[in-house]
């Protein structure tokens, strides 16, 4: 038991004297962010010119010098046109987003959606390229929403999904007027999912005693460290199992066609079979949906980010580093242990 103490006090140690170091440094760092503003960049791509410059561009090579001169007077002279008429046909704004477990995109995609409220016109749509393989509840509810917000406006939405749209990510694109998946996309996991690890008997063992204090019957159901119950096991089976009724409601809600209770058993399926089950539309991929799309739309590519500051760069990467300080001091104190 002594020597346990005295690892663990040396681990402790190494903790705070890192934690000490870390807090000054990210204090400066932090003053100086404060001092410096990150500042918002929304960016438009007209995807028509990079598709078009990538095609001129094998032409240029593959035919000889004058049919290239043909080809590309015509192509000038055809642009002059179309810019001179003032027209270029509707447009679909092409929106991006990369899920995590957070769904951190989601600051991002608010204010690209916004942007588009702003600016469509009659007979414009948007399209979606959606990755995103789920996680937190409220963070993917929210992404769903800010979808939710071009259907009021009467905007057609179509969500392309090339790799994966699963569990909160297909809540996202259950909410579009068509989705449509690449065939070995994965889709569905129409399900919800908590767990977490449990030291109680460990502790236990060790004669260490955990105290918890709640106000509240079921402020706390599971606990990391304190022995759970029975009661506190069915009132989180109840409340995954109200969540799962939400999601349900949400996804048939949009997508009538479907039959929710057959698919939302937690299980996710590859595109093909995800087309019998209707939980798409059609099989294709974002590349075949623009290719068509160019020739009678303009396309373009709206993205928002934050410019941060370098001393934000900083603040984040510290943070990282610190993360991954914690975990390989707590691996040293491990294999400290075990090789003695």
């Amino acid at each position: 038991m002594t020597e346990i103490l005295a690892d663990y006090g040396l681990f402790l140690a190494k903790i705070l004297t890192l934690t000490a170091a870390v807090l000054v440094v990210s204090g400066l760092i932090i003053g100086m962010a404060r001092r410096q503003h990150s500042e918002p960049e929304l960016t438009v791509e007209r995807l028509n010119d990079r598709y078009e410059h990538m095609a001129m561009a094998i032409r240029r090579v593959a035919s000889g010098k004058q049919e290239w001169k043909k080809v590309n007077k015509a192509r000038r002279a055809e642009e002059k046109a179309r810019r001179k008429a003032g027209s270029t046909g509707p447009r679909i704004f092409v929106l991006d987003f990369r899920g995590d477990l957070r769904a951190t995109a989601t600051a991002s995609l608010r204010e690209e959606v916004s942007a588009v409220l702003g600016a469509a016109g009659e007979g414009d749509r948007v399209l979606l390229r959606l990755e995103n393989a789920g996680g937190t509840v409220h963070e993917h509810g929210l992404a769903a929403s800010q979808l939710a917000r071009l259907k009021a406006a009467g905007i057609d939405l179509t969500v392309a999904v090339d790799k994966v749209a699963a569990s909160g990510g297909y809540l996202m694109a259950s909410v579009a007027d068509r989705i449509i998946a690449a065939p070995f996309a994965i889709l569905g996991s129409i399900g919800v999912i908590a767990q977490l690890p449990n030291f109680h008997r460990w502790l236990e063992r060790r004669g260490v005693d955990f105290e918890q204090v709640t106000a509240g019957r079921y402020k706390r159901t599971l606990t990391l460290f304190g022995e759970n119950t029975e009661e506190g096991r069915e009132k989180l089976r109840e409340d995954i199992e109200e969540v799962h009724r939400l999601f349900k409601d949400e996804v048939s809600r949009h997508r009538e066609l479907l039959d929710v209770e057959a698919v939302a058993t937690g299980e996710a399926w590859y595109g093909t079979r995800a087309l019998e089950l209707k939980l798409i539309d059609e099989i294709g991929t974002s590349d075949d949906y623009l290719m068509k799309a160019a020739r009678e739309h303009e396309l373009l590519l709206v993205h928002y980010r934050i410019k941060r500051k370098l001393p934000e760069r900083l603040a984040h990467r510290a943070a990282a580093l610190w993360q991954q300080a914690v975990d390989a001091l707590a691996a040293s104190a491990l294999r400290d242990r075990l090789t003695r």
